[in-house]
């Protein structure tokens, strides 16, 4: 048989939909199984060793039609649509499949869970993906984010902290960023600064995390505490650098699922967008926030009337007793 299961993006939700795909590929033993998703996500699974990635753009019209075309000339036997969208939709018309599971009710999908509520805010993606499985008659996967890392991931990590001087000290991590549509999710650097300040105090070793986007800002950060490590790491090797680490703190953010494969406490940090329907597999108890009437607003900006009291409020001296409560900080 060949298996196609389709998540296009973003990187959270690919994240997010990794238990399903260690499902599927239980469940289909002997089978071919792909995984169509957009490029900047084929370098997660770079060291699975049954997977087959299959990667497209996810805009443009010359992208869908490769893609359809690739998916007609597989002739695949079942199709696991994780992605829900009208390209996802036509994706598995092309590909003809005896066996189509979505969250859509309708053609071509054979099998779709019942009528939940998904529109319902604390209904988080893990449980609709899940709804899918079921639906199909596969097992329901765990709430775990698996990625796999290999051992030049590991050296790098290793090599990086003996660099620094980091190897054997109590670490944390911080990823301030967020995507560039969702300034909104950004929580005050001045807070990041002051929660830095306290963590080195404390004898913590802050390691600020992230990609370009975050580059000057992790440096003006590293001034107060800790190392800017913005383009240090690919996505994998993040894993493996979370492994490391006592805890982190982050806001809602693709890298906050990625931390999460290293199954280390992570303190999330979320205003605009309701966390129960996008936390961090596993970290819905820690996740922190400040109610506000307007919360969640799902605006990438928040209006100036508004001075993004959900995410201002939230302070560091809160986000620092919370960790002091959980015992964090503690010294053993």
């Amino acid at each position: 048989m060949r298996v196609l299961i389709i998540r296009l993006g973003a990187l959270g939700d690919v994240a997010i939909a990794t238990p399903f795909i260690e499902k599927i590929l239980e469940s289909y033993p002997e089978s071919e199984v792909w995984l169509l998703t957009a490029p900047p996500y084929r370098e997660l699974f770079i060291n699975h060793p049954q997977l087959k990635v299959q990667t497209f753009p996810r805009k443009g019209l010359k992208a869908m039609c490769a893609a359809l075309a690739w998916v007609n000339a597989r002739k695949f036997d079942a199709v696991y649509d994780l992605q829900g969208t009208l390209r996802s939709r036509l994706l598995a018309i092309a590909s003809r499949a005896r066996l189509c599971a979505g969250l859509n009710r309708g053609f071509p999908y054979t099998h779709t869970p019942p009528p939940r509520g998904d529109a319902r805010p604390d209904n988080h993606i893990f449980a609709r993906f899940n709804a899918i499985l079921q639906c199909a008659g596969l097992p329901a996967a765990e709430p775990r984010v698996m990625l796999v890392t290999d051992a030049a991931e590991r050296e790098h990590v290793q090599r990086w902290l003996r660099e620094k001087s980091l190897s054997g000290r109590p670490l944390v991590l911080m990823h301030t960023g967020s995507s560039a549509r969702w300034v909104s999710r950004r929580w005050e650097e001045r807070h990041f600064a002051e929660l830095a300040r306290a963590l080195h105090e404390r004898g913590l070793h802050v390691i600020w995390v992230g990609g370009p986007e975050e580059r000057e800002l992790n440096a003006r950060l590293a001034a107060h505490g800790g190392v800017n490590a913005a383009e240090a790491f690919s996505v994998l090797e993040l894993v493996e650098l979370a492994r490391q680490a006592r805890f982190a703190v982050t806001n809602d953010s693709g890298p906050m699922h990625i931390i999460a494969a290293a199954e280390i406490p992570i303190y999330a940090l979320f205003g605009p967008t309701d966390w129960r329907r996008s936390h961090a597999l596993g970290q819905g108890g820690r996740v922190l926030t400040h109610s506000v009437p307007c919360s969640p607003c799902y605006l990438p900006v928040c209006p100036p009337q508004r001075e993004h009291r959900c995410l201002r409020d939230l302070t560091p001296q809160a986000v620092l007793q919370r960790l002091i409560t959980d015992g964090m900080l503690s010294n053993q």
